[in-house]
């Protein structure tokens, strides 16, 4: 009896290790942290915003891929996306860790992208110790894993036919002197960022040019004019900046590679690109309504699609109108000493990159989790900056395109056309992209 009882301790044992290891494995903290770890060496690497948003969809389509084996109710976005060939599918008849298997597709997709593949080669070894030391079954490991580095190896062949490689090889923007169009600007002069991103493919929207907006208002140096009207709108708001403006500002900022000069000394300063913040919000509206793991994938994957979608479609208009930039108008035509608050972007003015993204992106999440939802953004608070707080994803994505007027480095229009095209991307990939099976169609997924 006493032996009985013994062998039955031991089973209630062995039970309740493997309740606690599958327990701890379904939390989505490992997720957010990949992803984070991840956004941290894009600052580090100093990725452009496009680029930087190539590296997000990719990861987080490998993390979906895997995690939607967790619900039932998901699809796979093969087919569904251009150029994705069904994802290989775990055995029916085996036990997995999907949550393992998708961080392990996260990271391993993810040395592909970036530069310093050590700091996330030496990351994806500490999690991967977490998972084994969990409790967690061998030969479950070891199939999780396994599974895990199929995807990203799909997703890996899937990234190389997108054009990416073959645009790091064409030619570079050749600067075009008529008075309207765009020119390096101080203090680094730097060239023109990503001229030739129109030609990545595309995942969702038909092509770049499907959303083509209006033309921005005509050049004119004619100080009754339109175009001067709006130069003059951003050298007026400069000089009369209120606090709260320059805040603004300096929260929705995200310029990736600042330019510092002091004296004879000119050194960079690495900031989170306007994607990278995007992503932030993703985790902070999953903490907020406690997203399981497969859930905070789809968030993810949904909102990096909006993200990628929305450069390529904004990029295309940037170097087709190839604008003036406020600071290179007004030092010529209004006051040369003028200088806006934030550094101004390397590439053409028109449309708003981060007003585009800002509202494809919070689209996409007001599609997620529902609108007025509530949150305070600490994505800066790193950066020396503090918190924000808003009634609503739109009400982010309002902010973040005025505050480019605020920092001086857009026109009106640009904002809010590209705040209105980032929507309409967003609202068109909310439609066509579905993660969540029929039955669910018509919900918020």
């Amino acid at each position: 009896m006493k032996k009985i009882f013994q062998f039955l301790l031991i089973l209630a044992c062995l039970g309740s290790c493997s309740g606690d290891y599958r327990k701890k494995a379904e939390e989505p903290g490992q997720l957010h942290r990949s992803i984070k770890k991840i956004t941290d060496i894009i600052v580090h690497d100093i990725f452009s915003p496009p680029v930087a948003s190539r590296i997000y969809t990719y990861i987080s389509v490998a993390a979906y891929e895997v995690a939607r084996h967790q619900d039932s109710t998901l699809v796979s976005l093969a087919g569904q996306l251009h150029g994705l060939e069904p994802v290989p599918e775990p055995d029916a008849n085996a036990e997995y860790c999907f949550p393992l298997a998708a961080i392990q597709a996260t990271l391993e997709a993810g040395k592909a992208f970036i530069f310093s593949e050590d700091k996330l080669e030496e990351f994806h070894k500490s999690v991967m110790d977490e998972y084994r030391r969990s409790g967690m079954p061998d030969d479950v490991y070891e199939r999780s894993v396994e599974y895990g580095s199929k995807v990203a190896k799909h997703i890996i062949a899937w990234s190389s036919k997108d054009n990416y490689k073959q645009t790091r090889s064409f030619p570079k923007y050749s600067i075009d002197q008529s008075p309207s169009t765009w020119k390096p600007t101080p203090p680094a002069y730097m060239d023109a960022v990503e001229p030739h991103w129109s030609k990545i493919r595309t995942f969702g929207i038909d092509s770049a040019s499907q959303f083509r907006c209006g033309p921005p208002p005509a050049f004119s140096t004619d100080t009754t004019s339109e175009f001067y009207h709006y130069a003059y709108e951003v050298y007026k708001t400069r000089k009369n900046l209120t606090d709260e403006q320059r805040n603004i500002a300096s929260f929705w900022d995200c310029n990736p590679f600042v330019m510092n000069i002091k004296g004879h000394v000119m050194f960079a300063t690495k900031k989170i690109s306007p994607g990278g913040h995007w992503m932030n919000i993703v985790h902070v509206a999953c903490l907020k309504s406690k997203a399981n793991f497969s859930r905070s994938a789809e968030a993810y994957v949904r909102v990096a699609l909006a993200l990628a979608d929305g450069f390529i479609a904004c990029w295309d208009e940037k170097y087709r109108s190839l604008l003036i930039r406020p600071e290179s108008y007004i030092n010529q035509y209004i006051d040369e000493d003028w200088t806006p608050l934030l550094q101004t972007p390397p590439f053409p003015e028109y449309i708003s990159g981060h007003s585009t993204i800002s509202g494809a992106a919070s689209t996409a999440l007001t599609n997620i989790f529902g609108d007025n939802f509530a949150f305070t953004d600490s994505t800066e608070v790193e950066f020396g900056l503090s918190v924000r707080s808003f009634k609503s994803f739109n009400q982010a994505a309002d902010e973040a395109a005025i505050s480019r007027l605020y920092g001086g480095i857009h026109y009106r229009p640009a904002n809010e056309t590209g705040l209105k095209m980032g929507r309409s991307i967003g609202a068109f990939l909310n439609e066509k992209i579905k993660t969540r099976r029929k039955k669910d169609s018509e919900q918020p997924v």
